[in-house]
């Protein structure tokens, strides 16, 4: 389980084809810390560490995870949002992040807020349980947000300075995609209701 607070941003140094899946080497200051068989969230997405060296680590996205999430678009160069497991008993800063992302959004506006910004996605909502409501939790690129302005396909978050500068969040502009994980708690209630049929 993660809580979508970015603890560092990596760098991805190598991206190597292998069948139909994708081993990607990230450059990060925590990279030497980690350990094989460690899951960290990569813009979101929950990877196994399968190799470590020096301030290096190496993760691969099989087939599924590359259907579902934008780490196939990654070029080498881009930073990537980097977030280790939650250990027991820590405070949980952000909201339950499981690291299973369920589609990928679309940015189509940035504004500047005159000291924050407003960033707006849309995605697919005909996938099932994949809701927002205003002021309810959403996961972009493995960031935990909260929603300011929720529609049928769109939602909008407002971003603070420091998040702007210490996420991939700074360079995103209109057209780029992320990845998105809707809220745990508001997928399990849109199923139930929708089994009442409500």
């Amino acid at each position: 389980m993660f809580t979508g607070i970015i603890e560092t941003l990596g760098e991805v140094i190598g991206l190597e084809s292998a069948q139909t899946n994708l081993h990607m080497t990230i450059r990060s200051s925590i990279s030497h810390e980690l350990k094989i068989d460690q899951s960290v969230a990569h813009n979101g997405v929950c990877l196994t560490v399968v190799k470590t060296a020096g301030d290096t680590h190496v993760v691969t996205a099989i087939a599924e995870t590359l259907a579902k999430s934008n780490l196939g678009n990654l070029r080498v160069g881009d930073r990537v949002n980097l977030e280790r497991c939650t250990k027991v008993g820590a405070r949980l800063d952000g909201h339950i992040v499981q690291g299973h992302v369920d589609q990928v959004g679309t940015c189509v506006e940035r504004r500047d807020e005159n000291g924050s910004w407003k960033l707006t996605f849309t995605y697919n909502a005909s996938v099932q349980d994949n809701v927002t409501v205003e002021k309810g939790s959403i996961t972009v690129d493995g960031i935990s947000l909260t929603v300011v302005d929720s529609k049928d396909d769109r939602f909008s978050v407002a971003i603070i300075p420091y998040t702007l500068e210490h996420t991939n969040l700074g360079g995103i502009q209109p057209g780029n995609t992320v990845n998105l994980e809707f809220d745990i708690i508001g997928k399990y209630v849109a199923r139930l209701m929708a089994a009442r049929g409500r």
